[in-house]
């Protein structure tokens, strides 16, 4: 932490207590934030915090990014799609985009303006990105996209969607590519239904459709074929941010069931004077000092650029089956009430379960670490 870093803590926090947290009912029903959300988000500098100051965006690193994690996790906000714009879809355009596209493109995150999204999943391949069938097929100086994902964060609002397709069908992996759709200008593009998920109520999640959608040569993000790597490069990036909101979903859990434990009395006296009570949450906070220290020594590597797969795939899978466990021993010391939507600590619990399967499934995470022992 530094200075910079702690007066970004303290306006995150700000901004989540007022723009957020009052919000979350209603997001729910409506399965999305408000638009003007992200242009209140924007207006602030809490957009692309990690991309270049001559493309719009705030100039920091990913330690910014953690930050604003984060915040919104210690609020109990998991409506908005801020770290898929931010973490994910700003960086493949940073990484793969000519001057041009870039000059384009993130100016435009980093407003609000536009609302950024990442198609990968499919309804016929999640963890398995190569048995994708969206194709991009050459057709004269562009392409015609046509395919189906699903799954697909800020689907619903995104103006601008990173769509993994592919261009050579015969060569598996080696012929994925990505291309970005501006949604606006897509004819053929439509979007389904929101889709009605466990947890996460008020996140944008959304089936996407693209029907002979004409993209220009320049739509490719990149070179033809080199998708495969490109996803596997971010990768990292993607699961780290995944372990950082998991640490502080689990610091956040952690701190609501000790206010709870302290004054909530049973047979005469606080949970918190009950065995139980206290070794439970004796190995809660174990495990989240133990999480936090890993995840943060990942963070370091990511910032040296030194954080390899395998580690990143430790950190995914360590932080999300603890804030799984973590949460689930929350719940059941809050009884009954635990199980009430009302209560924080229950919507915790339901928009934890996800943090295992996406990103590529834990059980992919675990393939990954034992293919590098």
């Amino acid at each position: 932490m530094t200075e910079d870093l702690d007066q970004l803590r303290s306006l995150a926090r700000t901004f989540f207590a007022k723009e957020a947290v009052p919000h979350q009912e209603r997001w729910a029903e409506q399965k999305q934030v408000d638009r003007d959300f992200w242009l209140k988000a924007g207006e602030l500098g809490l957009l692309c915090l990690s991309v270049p100051e001559e493309y719009g965006g705030g100039g920091g690193t990913f330690a910014h990014e953690a930050v604003l994690l984060e915040e919104q996790a210690r609020s109990g906000d998991s409506a908005w799609g801020g770290s898929v714009h931010n973490g994910i879809v700003a960086h493949y355009l940073l990484a793969y985009g000519t001057e041009e596209q870039k000059h384009e493109w993130l100016p435009k995150l980093a407003s609000g303006e536009h609302v950024g999204a990442i198609a990968m999943s499919e309804p016929g391949a999640g963890s398995d990105l190569q048995g994708i069938t969206t194709r991009a097929r050459r057709d004269g100086d562009g392409y015609v996209l046509s395919g189906s994902k699903t799954f697909i964060s800020n689907g619903a609002q995104a103006d601008l969607v990173i769509v993994a397709a592919k261009t050579d069908p015969e060569r598996g992996a080696a012929g994925i590519s990505l291309l970005v759709v501006e949604t606006a200008r897509a004819e053929g593009f439509r979007r389904g239904r929101v889709l009605d998920k466990l947890g996460l109520k008020g996140q944008d999640t959304s089936e996407l459709f693209f029907d002979d959608v004409r993209l220009p040569a320049s739509a490719l993000l990149g070179g033809e074929g080199q998708g495969f790597v490109q996803l596997m490069q971010q990768l990292p990036q993607e699961r780290l941010v995944i372990a950082v909101s998991s640490v502080a979903g689990i610091e956040a859990a952690l701190e609501l069931t000790l206010d709870y434990v302290k004054q909530r009395s049973a047979f005469g006296r606080e949970l918190i004077k009950f065995q139980n009570t206290r070794f439970t949450l004796a190995e809660c906070a174990t495990e989240a000092r133990v999480s936090r220290a890993f995840v943060d020594e990942c963070v370091g590597l990511h910032l040296r650029g030194e954080l390899d797969v395998p580690t990143a795939a430790m950190a995914k899978w360590w932080s999300t089956e603890r804030l799984c466990r973590v949460v689930d021993e929350c719940v059941q010391l809050f009884g009954g009430y635990g199980y009430m939507t009302e209560y924080p600590i229950a919507r915790a619990w339901a928009d934890a379960r996800v943090q295992k399967i996406y990103g590529g499934t834990n059980e992919i995470m675990k393939e990954i670490i034992a293919r590098s022992l």
